[in-house]
């Protein structure tokens, strides 16, 4: 009886803190999941996206993977708004509303091209940059950083840098896609975009 209990009582105490597992659950533990890529649509006559819930944002660096179909292919109804740039993702910044301080990537169809473009508000004054074009149908790494007083956008090889009115992180909240400019889409616009760790 006295054997009995001398093993018993330390296997309960191993089996009630966990010590007796060792290094294996360690070992065994499951990756982190890779994040989800999200489709945005855009429906026709509309402007914003569906699947854009409010979400605050403390960031220095934003990295997403996008992808457009062939519905990124559109023409206006008023050739003059074909040069406009919809606006695809990224931050209001410096605690203010997005159309004071932001930045965020923007695209449009434009001479038989998908373009991607820098796109900013500093101080109430939009201010924007061609960066590249993408390809309907593959994905596309897209980066944008916060500096000291300036955002950089990164795609492939190419990098453009706009100024910022503040530093440190961009305390403010997520953008998502939108159609226009002036006019609403002019058919449904399918947009997936995931973002990357």
């Amino acid at each position: 009886m006295q054997r009995l209990q001398t093993w018993y009582v330390p296997a309960l105490i191993c089996l009630l803190l966990g010590a007796c597992q060792g290094d294996e659950e360690e070992a065994t533990a499951s990756p982190e999941p890779a994040p989800v890529a999200v489709t945005y649509l855009i429906k026709k006559g509309q402007h914003y996206a569906t699947s854009n819930p409010f979400r605050k944002t403390a960031v220095l660096e934003i990295r997403f993977e996008v992808t457009f179909d062939s519905s990124a292919i559109y023409t206006t109804a008023d050739p003059a708004n074909q040069g406009d740039i919809n606006k695809l993702y990224g931050v209001a910044d410096c605690g203010q509303a997005h159309q004071q301080n932001s930045a965020r990537f923007g695209w449009r169809w434009y001479n038989n091209q998908l373009e991607l473009h820098a796109y900013t508000y500093v101080d109430g004054k939009r201010q924007s940059a061609y960066i590249g074009n993408m390809v309907i149908g593959q994905k596309t790494a897209c980066t944008l950083t916060m500096g000291e007083r300036s955002y950089t956008f990164f795609l492939h090889d190419k990098q453009v840098t706009l100024p910022r009115s503040c530093a440190g992180v961009a305390a403010g909240y997520q953008l998502y896609p939108y159609f226009g400019g002036d006019e609403p889409a002019p058919h449904d616009i399918t947009i997936l975009i995931r973002e990357m760790k």
